[in-house]
């Protein structure tokens, strides 16, 4: 299917479940992909850091992307993350994205290699140039060590070398600028994504076209909910559910620190509150990452209870 332009609404990242071995559980995946789908979600991710595409080998990348393409059959537009260094090395990742069907790809600044912002801006050129597939670019400096300047994303996307952006930065100020340019220039087409689940109500009133909410994979419904009565202008509903959700987005914090790193605290968190919901069939996490306890799986259990998602 064809993107529509902008895109808008909710576009969870799309987690992965895997078997007790570190496979991809393609049954849980499509029982996933459903999950969303009843929820009402505008469009899908994969591949992004909800879906430990840090974690996943090529193969396992690919399989996500074909299983979800094929699932999912054109009812809602796939998103696919075209994630790596370079250029060249996310090129390959695109080339499969595209054979597999995924209507666009989602590509962070170059990482590991110290760039040059005119560096930045030819990593987008090259991959525009020969991906076949629209583009949105991944702003998550915590991940790549490179923040995506407002100009430079304005400046990309009056190339038409970017369709879009997912912001991830955590900076509202940045994101504001970037939607302020967006209607100084005229790019209507120009989607802007907010990868922040807690500030949703916010980027709405700013002019966001939607969200990437990790939390979303857990509760679909609600981010739904919260997308309609931001577009509606009801603001006082919108932020009751918002402040719902981030009561919920409290499951992430369950892991002990001192134990576990915040990959494996948050990412578990969405995987046993998807298990616990009885939508996927194992929470593992891909190794390294280390696995909650009993005690914190409990406390999931308890903030989902509380959410009336339980």
């Amino acid at each position: 299917m064809s993107l529509p332009t902008p895109l808008t609404g909710v576009v969870p990242p799309v987690c992965t479940p895997l078997t007790p071995d570190n496979e991809v559980d393609t049954a849980s995946l499509a029982r996933l992909v459903d999950h969303l789908v009843e929820g009402g979600v505008d469009g899908l991710f994969v591949l992004g850091s909800s879906s430990e595409a840090a974690y996943l080998p090529d193969r396992h990348r690919r399989t996500v992307v074909d299983t979800v393409v094929r699932h999912v059959a054109g009812q809602l537009p796939v998103l696919a993350g075209a994630i790596d260094m370079t250029a060249l090395r996310v090129l390959d990742h695109a080339t499969a994205a595209r054979a597999a069907g995924a209507d666009g790809i989602v590509v962070t600044a170059p990482f590991y290699t110290r760039t040059h912002p005119a560096e930045i801006a030819r990593h987008y050129q090259v991959v525009a140039e020969r991906a076949g597939l629209p583009l949105f670019a991944y702003d998550l400096p915590v991940s790549v060590h490179s923040k995506l300047g407002a100009d430079l994303v304005l400046e990309l996307a009056e190339r038409s070398v970017l369709a879009g952006l997912k912001d991830s930065s955590g900076d509202e100020g940045g994101l504001r600028k970037v939607l302020l340019g967006r209607t100084r220039e005229g790019l209507d087409s120009f989607t802007v994504l907010t990868g922040s689940e807690l500030t949703v109500d916010s980027a709405f009133a700013m002019g966001a076209d939607g969200v990437v909410p990790g939390l979303g994979n857990v509760d679909p419904h609600g981010y739904v909910r919260l997308a309609r009565l931001c577009r509606a202008g009801d603001w006082q509903g919108a932020r009751a559910e918002q402040d719902r959700l981030t009561a919920l987005f409290g499951i992430v914090d369950v892991g002990d620190p001192t134990r576990i790193g915040p990959s494996s605290s948050g990412l578990g968190a969405f995987k046993a509150a998807l298990h616990l919901r009885g939508v996927i069939d194992c929470p593992v996490t891909a190794d390294p990452q280390l696995p909650l306890t009993e005690d914190e799986v409990l406390r999931i259990g308890k903030h989902l209870a509380a959410a009336g998602l339980l």
